[in-house]
């Protein structure tokens, strides 16, 4: 008997299914069957990967979907409730106009239907039926709902209007039996209503597993959907582990009743067939001005754009062009280019800032002459070839760099000129991996979080890492794995939900540009916020002939455009960034110091020493360190750096490999010198190079090997000469493809680094040249994180920069230059929202700066000036700059805020008040007047900053404390934040370190044994961080870990995935504790020998326990004192010391805890 299952969720039916569609297929074929459908809920996500499996398998692909049928219309949101929202309904497609059909019928259920669920309804099904197969579906089918209400007539009218809809012989009644009595009596009735009517029977399985012991794992995966735990009584569960791929024979047992029903499934089957199409492009036509073709107008365009930049236009140039525009025509993407030079013409016309460039893009001179790159691909060496490769037809990938700020305005101009429904963002789904997934097991199971926490960490931090993988790389999990059970059934478990997708978010740049409607070709669906997208990812696309464009938002491009801007203001110097010198060898000096905070791709800590000793001295050096500083080319970084610094000890193995590795000192570090390698060395062409390279990169060991025999050999039939013809010795060449193999693995698009290299300098170049308005900008871009905001003032602070207040009449919204300052933003004030303070700036510049709370309270009554607003702009002190100080404003505010608001009331009542009919002089004397009170201490004024703006600005309770951290921390707080680009901290799980500052906060909590541990802030003068006590060492420094102490604590790192670190405490010191000197310093020896007398008394009246050194300036000599001489280092004593010798004679220093 022939057996076909057509009801199969896959993993697809997201969090609900967990058969993995490779696993499927394999099962599929290994039972014996010739086809089989995926029909995952409401979505048809992963059905081009389904029919790619198949295809390979030679399995026959039934493309379908179980959709949610509204039970009135699918616009009508509120119809029906609980279990009648929606019923389900299984829908295949017979052939390609029912797939196509299918797919509009999907995409309009997410973009119209959408309520709760994906919802379809009968309208829609009746618009779209043809060439689609419909089965009445599960329990939740609308049929077998009124039959389990015992509603037979309903049910069999239901079935009707199905068959009505989609024709007779296309609509069937479907059985499932997995031990739920309900099914039973379901099942009886359907047999009674296929009499009836006549209407076909058929039999399925609900599959949501692939294998019958896939039923834990697949319930542990039910719960993480839910939130549940295993043991938690009324949660979803799917009961009797019958929900897998059964052989036609466990199907036969169930049904020994109902043969036909099985017949059917494969009469269904065979009638079935959908043939995608794939690689064949469908690309959008751009619209020419009249009199030009697509063709004629790019050549003019480029032609245009070559004369402009370069002179003398050579014929080497010419013939380069002529021959990438004549690739581009012969692959097809003449209007692809058109399309891009359009929206970036628009961008830049519109004052928004566009990237150098990025990706292998950068490596074409005709996306060069079109203006779509700035980096001129003959000056740096890039190829054509690596960006499109006349020998491999693939899509050409351009993806443009916009600022951050204003990325959107060019997607909808995009939108605009192509149409809503042709200009569509694309879907992206996030995995159960592998440590992650060992958390959400663990979680369900009930363990104890710092077990399971111990685990997931034991996986290694690297790309694609799996568990199994972790399993051979790491001895130390293998053991544990194999010794405790509870771990080994932990691990088991989430082996089998590792990589299913777990939920689909929007892909951050990607948007698909279609020739017809997108639904044409893809399902639609509904991201999170509403925004329509792809039912495909990006590849998924490509592979359908999609074009696909990236759109990134890159925040360093608004800091560039936004300090461009300040310079421009503040010192009506009009920069192009395009056309700075690209040489200045007091820029590239600059990045030699490591001092690169804010610098683009430069400011990590490993980054910075790299920087310190390469010491770049022209642009491929920056391009070579961007290229170097990742994983794997590391390891060539002494190399690159001896070869720089001792040109004398380059060697190269073949004089044919100077030219192409002499910019890189002997090193291979690009991708392109792989090619050019290749093309020199074997005589390659460069598009056959490329096929090379990406064997390389791919470590494609059969391509390698036998592209060996050619590179060495030759190939006459292929027409490649090879090394030894070109007079390279076996050995040698052998030995050069070796190393290319090993370089190839690491090596780097030179294309893209040049591009970001310039990006880079254009950063370093405004930090050096401009700085207050570079840093101000960079504070602007990074305005809501405030712990950032403090990293950069630190900087600023380290720079000479001062850093002003907020204020209400010179402040703007974003961070500000006011005489060679940077104003902090107004914006950045808590509970003022950014509308508020345009307006506020919009009122100022029309009439002219407030003179006092009362002026800005009147001028401001139409915006909600409100209580929280005035108190946050006198404690950021944005109103330093009216009468009065702090204290007295926030007394007196209140009051002045009442009293405006009534003489608002009385106006508009038309009343006059006293106060109208008193000249301008006499009303001063009835305006409300500022109490006689002192100003806040300075501790409580630095608070107030702290709570309106998150940092301190006027100063930091722990500046005087900086030497004494400087000398003894060995992580700052910003250390344990993950980085920006990494995902990763710069601290590592387990090392040991010594942070120190303020306590801010303190949360005490009780074990299971009753005993007391503490979680605690600590903060430094560059942000916090949390720091765990446990009981035992609680007990010990407790009378050290009160907020406000400021302490130095020793302990051990706890990393976190995708956020801030943490310290265990091990040991605590109070600042108090550090050993201080007390210096005195002499102009000569004469003077010290003079008064050392009366230096004796004065330092026996101020015993301590800090050391005495005395320095003699003359001698440039120092003298320790005995012991006994030691004195109190506090105010106090200073203060004395200081007024006999002299303030600039007498400092206090820190020195270094020994012992912690």
């Amino acid at each position: 008997m022939n057996f076909t299952h057509l009801h199969v969720h896959t993993e697809y039916s997201l969090l609900d299914g967990s058969n993995k569609i490779k696993e499927y297929v394999d099962r599929v074929k290994e039972l014996g069957m010739d086809s089989a459908a995926i029909t995952d809920h409401g979505v048809m996500y992963g059905c081009i990967d389904f029919y790619k499996a198949c295809k390979k398998a030679g399995i026959n692909p039934i493309l379908g979907c179980e959709v949610y049928v509204a039970p009135g219309s699918r616009f009508d949101k509120e119809a029906g409730n609980g279990e009648d929202r929606y019923y389900h309904l299984v829908l295949l497609a017979e052939n390609n106009q029912g797939y196509s059909n299918l797919m509009k019928i999907v995409s309009k259920s997410f973009v119209e239907g959408f309520y709760y669920k994906p919802r379809v309804d009968l309208d829609l099904l009746r618009e779209y039926h043809e060439g689609l197969i419909a089965l009445s579906a599960c329990l939740a089918g609308e049929v077998a709902r009124y039959l389990t209400r015992g509603m037979y007539e309903e049910g069999k009218k239901a079935a009707l209007c199905y068959e009505e809809i989609f024709g007779k012989g296309n609509f069937f009644l479907e059985l499932q039996d997995h031990g739920i009595p309900e099914q039973q009596t379901v099942n009886q009735q359907l047999l009674r209503m296929h009499q009836e009517t006549g209407i076909d029977l058929v039999a399925t399985n609900d599959v949501h597993y692939t294998y019958a012991e896939d039923e834990a794992p697949h319930d542990i995966l039910l719960c993480i959907q839910t939130g549940k735990k295993l043991t938690d009584e009324n949660r979803m569960r799917y009961v009797g582990g019958q929900y897998y791929v059964k052989s036609p024979e466990e199907m036969e047992q169930l049904f020994p009743y109902a043969e036909e029903a099985l017949e059917n499934t494969y009469k269904i089957a065979q009638r079935c067939h959908v043939e995608i199409e794939f690689g064949v492009t469908k690309l959008p036509k751009y619209d020419v001005p009249e009199g030009y073709s697509s063709w004629e107008y790019l050549n003019k365009l480029c032609f245009e754009g070559l004369e402009e930049r370069y002179h003398p236009v050579t014929k080497e140039l010419k013939e380069r062009l002529n021959y990438e525009l004549d690739t581009i025509r012969t692959m097809g993407y003449v209007d692809y280019f058109l399309i891009v030079w359009d929206f970036i013409k628009y961008a830049r016309d519109h004052g928004i800032m566009v990237g150098p460039g990025r990706g292998s893009a950068a490596g074409s001179l005709v996306a060069y002459t079109l203006g779509i790159t700035k980096l001129d691909p003959i000056r740096y060496d890039l190829l054509f070839e690596r960006f499109l490769n006349p020998e491999r037809v693939s899509m050409p990938d351009i993806d443009v760099d916009f600022c951050y700020e204003r990325r959107q305005e060019v997607i909808d101009y995009v939108v605009r000129k192509y149409g809503k429904d042709r200009v569509v963002q694309i879907v992206t789904f996030g995995t159960l991996a592998a440590r992650g997934v060992i958390r959400d097991v663990g979680r369900v199971l009930d363990m104890p979080y710092a077990q399971v926490d111990t685990i997931a960490k034991m996986i290694p931090t690297e790309l694609n890492i799996t568990i199994d993988l972790a399993l051979k790389k790491n001895p130390e999990l293998a053991r544990i794995y194999e010794d405790d059970p509870q771990i080994h059934h932990l691990i088991d478990m989430a082996k089998r939900l590792e990589g299913l997708p777990r939920h689909t978010s929007m892909h951050a740049a990607g948007v698909v540009i279609s020739q017809k409607d997108v639904d044409e070709y893809v399902p639609l669906s509904r991201a999170a916020d509403g925004t329509i997208t792809t039912q495909f990812t990006m590849t998924t696309l490509e592979e359908l002939g999609l074009l696909k464009m990236d759109f990134l938002g890159l925040r360093t491009l608004t800091v560039i455009q936004d300090a461009v801007e300040l310079v421009e203001k503040d010192k009506g110097i009009h920069l192009d960034m395009d056309a700075i010198d690209y040489d200045d060898k007091k820029v590239l000096n600059s990045l030699g110091t490591g001092k690169t905070d804010g610098v683009f791709q430069l400011e990590s800590a490993g980054m910075k020493s790299f920087m310190k000793e390469l010491k770049p001295q022209n642009l491929e050096d920056v391009i070579a360190g961007i290229s170097l500083y990742r994983p794997g080319p590391m390891d060539f970084i002494p190399q690159y750096i001896r070869g720089k610094n001792h040109p004398e000890t380059i060697t190269y193995d073949c004089p044919q490999l100077e030219p192409i590795l002499k910019p890189t000192y002997g090193c291979i570090v690009y991708q392109e010198q792989v090619m050019q390698i290749v093309r020199s060395l074997g005589g390659y062409t460069l598009g056959r190079s490329d096929i090379l390279r990406r064997a390389m990169s791919k470590k494609k060991g059969d391509v390698m090997e036998r592209e060996r025999q050619n590179f060495v050999y030759g190939n006459e039939e292929e027409g490649v000469p090879g090394c030894i013809k070109n007079g390279i010795d076996e050995r040698t060449a052998n030995k050069i493809y070796d190393d290319m193999i090993d370089f190839a693995k690491y090596a780097f698009n030179k294309s893209h680094a040049a591009a970001y290299a310039v990006v880079s300098y254009q950063t370093a170049y405004l930090k050096y040249y401009y700085p207050v308005e570079f840093m101000a900008a960079l504070m602007t871009s990074v305005i809501d994180n405030p712990g950032k905001v403090s990293e950069y003032i630190f900087t600023c602070r380290n720079m000479g920069i001062e850093i002003l207040p907020p204020d209400i009449n010179y402040g703007e919204t974003a961070f500000s230059v006011d005489h060679g300052a940077i104003r902090y933003a107004l914006s950045a004030i808590k509970s003022v929202g950014k509308s508020v303070i345009d307006d506020i700036v919009k009122e100022r510049t029309e009439g002219g700066l407030f003179t006092s709370i009362k002026d800005f309270i009147t001028r401001m009554s139409s915006r909600e000036i409100n209580k929280r607003v005035l108190e946050n702009f006198i404690k950021s002190g944005a109103f330093d700059c009216f009468e009065g100080n702090r204290r007295q404003k926030i007394l007196a505010y209140p009051l002045i805020l009442e009293n405006a608001v009534q003489e608002k009331k009385n106006t508009m009542a038309g009343q006059i008040s006293l106060f109208d009919l008193v000249s301008e002089e006499d009303k001063k004397a009835y305006e409300i007047q500022m109490p006689d009170v002192e100003e806040y201490d300075q501790e409580t004024l630095l608070n107030f900053e702290k709570e309106v703006l998150g940092i301190y600005i006027s100063g930091h309770p722990l500046e005087k404390f900086r030497p004494l951290m400087e000398k003894n921390v060995t992580a700052w707080t910003s250390d344990f934040q993950p980085d920006e680009e990494t995902g990763f901290p710069k601290v590592q799980d387990g090392a040991k370190a010594i942070v120190g500052g303020m306590i801010t906060e303190k949360k005490v909590k009780y074990t299971k044994n009753n005993k007391v541990m503490a979680f605690l802030t600590l903060e430094d003068l560059v942000g916090t961080i949390e720091i765990v006590v446990f009981p035992r060492d609680y007990e010990k420094n407790q009378r050290l870990l009160e907020v406000d102490s400021k302490v130095l604590i020793q302990g051990r790192i706890s990393a976190e995935d995708d956020r801030a670190s943490k310290l265990i405490c091990e040991k605590v010191r109070a600042f108090d504790e550090v050993p201080k000197e007390v210096w005195i310093q002499f102009e000569t020896s004469e003077d010290y020998l003079h008064g050392s007398q009366d230096l004796m008394k004065r330092l026996g009246e101020i015993p301590g326990r800090n050391a005495v050194v005395i320095f003699l300036k003359d001698l440039k000599a120092m003298k320790r004192l005995p012991a006994s001489m030691n004195v109190q280092a506090d105010e106090k004593s200073l203060q004395t010391l200081q007024e006999f010798y002299g303030t600039q004679n007498v400092k206090v220093v820190e020195r270094v805890l020994k012992n912690f």
